[in-house]
């Protein structure tokens, strides 16, 4: 009988299995269940990386608080709220009267594009010939419901308007505290959760994650400005109205992958169809930037500033809008740059346990150096 029962019950290392595998699948659920609250955190840590070289700054040149952390956290913020309101007060009263005049136009146009009755005024402005007006009329009257269905999707998005501000609010919000303790933050929990003998590699790994995440949202603002470079010299171009507020728009956009792109052209075409301007030219030279940024400009810097091939770059935000959508698209390239960061870490050749202890206040102290510069 007791040699049956030794037998039959699991030993130890079936057990240790079991309660890994057991383990793995709870962290997993967990991990999904909050998986929204994780997502407005790692927002969170790219803006803090986008303010803080201003922070930096602010901190070594500030005329009252220099070398004080947290007064340059507090100097950046106010300089960033001062600047949104002068760039409210400065584009917000004719922005407010044209989207008044935009909405109250939208459902004329709507009805104009499902009854086909727009095309005569289309037809005359571009000298379209009587067989291209009877064409483009069908189609319009055979996409009829479609157009009428770009109403409810409308509605849809501005349904979750008040989720997008409450994220808006909460990313700047714990930014702060990673601004102000990140190196505190990221030294304790070395401390707590990694073994005496592992810290030193760790603190190296931790170290060129903090550099990669500084090279991919320097890269994020540099594709930034190309974006308004290009939206401001096409739009002033074309003499649409309001060129460099939505120039500004699309340059900042540019940090929402797919929605942001297509929000932007969505805004500049109905202004410009609604304003009578050159928006069939518009709409073509978007789609050839669009293409231009995706699959050339975009991987090219990215693949140079993350150390990864401009086709490994493809294929990660290919899968990530897969697998993760929008935000599957913005991580996708991150992700891959940090597993390639932990994985040579962790097959880098491993130090003797004594060279491990005499490393580790070296290690801190280059961790330290990386983040503050």
């Amino acid at each position: 009988m007791e040699g049956w029962l030794k037998t039959s019950f699991p030993d130890r290392g079936t057990l240790n299995v079991v309660l890994t595998i057991l383990l793995v699948v709870a962290v997993c659920v967990v991990i999904y269940t909050a998986r929204r609250m994780i997502v407005i955190f790692v927002f969170a840590v790219l803006f803090a990386y986008i303010l803080d070289p201003v922070v930096k700054f602010l901190q070594r040149y500030s005329l009252f608080f220099r070398d004080l952390r947290g007064p340059a956290v507090i100097e950046t913020y106010l300089a960033f709220l001062l600047m949104t309101v002068l760039v409210g007060y400065s584009f917000a009263p004719g922005i407010a009267r044209n989207t008044v005049k935009l909405i109250d136009g939208i459902p004329v146009l709507l009805d104009g594009l499902s009854t086909g009755d727009i095309v005569a005024e289309l037809g005359e402005k571009y000298g379209w010939s009587n067989q291209q007006e009877v064409r483009f009329q069908a189609f319009l009257k055979r996409h009829k419901d479609d157009i009428h269905s770009v109403v409810g999707i409308a509605d849809r998005y501005l349904s979750h308007a008040a989720v997008v501000v409450l994220c808006l609010i909460l990313i700047p919000i714990l930014a702060i505290f990673l601004l102000r303790d990140g190196e505190r933050i990221a030294d304790g929990l070395i401390r707590s959760m990694v073994q005496a003998d592992s810290r030193p590699r760790v603190r190296a790994i931790a170290q060129e994650l903090h550099l990669m995440l500084t090279r991919y949202v320097r890269t994020q603002v540099l594709l930034c400005g190309l974006s308004l470079g290009f939206y401001s010299a096409v739009l002033l171009l074309f003499r649409f109205p309001h060129a460099i507020a939505l120039a500004v728009l699309g340059g900042l956009l540019e940090f929402v992958p797919t929605a942001g792109w297509t929000s932007t052209a969505a805004v500049i075409l109905t202004v410009g169809v609604v304003s009578h301007s050159h928006w069939g030219w518009m709409a073509a030279l978007l789609v050839l930037w669009r293409l231009a940024m995706d699959y050339s400009i975009c991987p090219r810097i990215l693949g140079r500033e993350m150390g990864i091939h401009p086709l490994v770059a493809i294929f990660a935000v290919l899968v990530g809008a897969e697998v993760g959508g929008i935000i599957g698209i913005y991580l996708a390239v991150p992700i891959i740059a940090s597993i390639r960061v932990i994985l040579r870490g962790m097959t880098a050749p491993s130090p003797s346990r004594r060279q491990d202890r005499e490393a580790e206040p070296q290690a801190a102290s280059n961790f330290r150096t990386a983040v503050a510069e």
